[in-house]
């Protein structure tokens, strides 16, 4: 087939920007033609598989004088928040992609579109391209977006409702789905999620016997709402328990909000246990990483299903997690058995704002976790996720879309 793929963020950066990325690689080497309508900024020049058409909608120019619109309010780069968006810089928003995506359906004539996000941008596809079968995989973030404000609420539902299928991560987002966009359970398919199977693999780094210290690594924006701090707070009360391994920490990802980082940066240096601030990794680099760690913590307070879970099982490391919607029973359904703790969250005040009062309590439960898996330290044996590779993923999903294809065609 020919696949249009479509998001309104950048195809190189972001979970869901590698999720784009990897799906559109995967369907280059099963054959298909692929082609990306993305937003990016005015100087960027995004890495995308060879192969692959572009059709950049390029922000920071006079027909888009503002920075790419962020799925989630905190961004790893320069972003405008949809809550944002006055109402002209809303129409220039719409009537960019618009132009953008019927140039990219007269020139590539695809067969079929897969859209990432319930949200602004996949309407504008529905509108501009209503005959053409159309997918939309949902990250989660549209639907914090939908529950947080208002913006083109309307205008987002009836066109997600007019999609041939939507894709979701897990069972607990299919049902959520469903409520928020009002639409046919029977058009919702879970998919879940993938992670590149040739890169993430255990490897030959050495073993924790043979280190001075375990090696604990964080993959993610290094951010408040990413349980960063809390995790920051939670080896402070490790390093007073008695005979607790010792453990030298690493948080690998970029940042947007500079007060917010400083602090952390502060909080770092007063951590009585060694803690390192990688930055951003290239990929060979960030695989090293997960090899060389024994395990890896996800203290986040809100995600879809992180693909950073299953890349670091794939490279033997033992994982900490918070017990997030859906996560666990996707994990359990997929991969049985896997070595995960899992962390009940703080009660929530908001979609991805923590209880203050209760971050105590989370710290404690996270140190307890952190500490188990430590003193288990890595599997065993590698553990085997090959299940849920982004080839496996693409086939699924391409295997939906062609015969809608063929049933439109029919």
């Amino acid at each position: 087939m020919r696949i249009l793929n479509i998001s309104a963020q950048k195809p190189d950066s972001t979970g869901s920007g590698v999720y784009l990325a990897e799906m559109v690689r995967c369907e280059l080497s099963a054959g298909h033609a692929a082609a990306v309508v993305a937003g990016v900024d005015a100087a960027d020049a995004p890495l995308l598989p060879n192969g692959a058409r572009a059709y950049y909608v390029r922000f920071n120019t006079p027909e888009l004088p503002f920075d790419v619109c962020g799925m989630s309010d905190v961004m790893p780069y320069a972003a405008t928040r949809y809550r944002d968006l006055t109402p002209i810089m809303a129409r220039q928003f719409c009537d960019a992609f618009a132009k953008r995506i019927a140039r990219a359906a007269a020139d590539f004539v695809p067969d079929a579109v897969i859209c990432h996000h319930l949200y602004l941008a996949c309407a504008v596809a529905r509108e501009t391209l209503p005959n053409v079968p159309m997918a939309a995989v949902c990250h989660s973030t549209d639907l914090r977006q939908m529950r947080s404000h208002g913006l083109e609420r309307d205008r987002i539902i009836s066109a997600v409702r007019r999609l041939d299928i939507i894709f979701a991560l897990h069972e607990e987002q299919k049902r959520e789905i469903v409520e928020r966009y009002d639409v046919d359970p029977a058009k919702v398919t879970v998919v879940g999620t993938g992670y590149n199977a040739q890169e993430f693999s255990p490897g030959a780094s050495r073993t924790s016997a043979e280190r001075d210290a375990l090696r604990m690594l964080y993959v993610g924006k290094i951010g408040y709402k990413k349980g960063v701090e809390s995790l920051i707070a939670s080896l402070g009360l490790l390093a007073k328990r008695p005979n607790v391994p010792h453990v030298e920490t690493c948080l690998v990802g970029g940042h947007s909000d500079a007060s917010e980082y400083e602090r952390i940066v502060h909080l770092v240096e007063a951590c009585p246990l060694p803690v390192m601030l990688a930055g951003k990794l290239a990929q060979g680099d960030l695989v090293e990483a997960y090899r060389a760690s024994d395990v890896f913590v996800l203290p986040s307070f809100f995600e879809g299903l992180p693909l950073v879970l299953i890349e670091a099982m794939a490279c033997g490391c033992r994982v900490v997690a918070t017990d997030l919607p859906g996560v666990r029973p996707w994990l359990e359904a997929h991969i049985p058995d896997a070595p995960i703790e899992f962390v009940q969250p703080p009660r929530m005040e908001g979609v991805d704002e923590p209880d203050r009062c209760d971050l105590p309590a989370f710290e404690m439960r996270l140190a307890d976790a952190i500490e188990r898996a430590l003193r288990a330290g890595r599997p065993a044996q590698p553990f085997d996720v090959s299940a849920l590779s982004w080839e496996a993923l693409t086939a699924r999903a391409v295997r939906a879309m062609s015969e809608i294809v063929a049933r439109n065609a029919g």
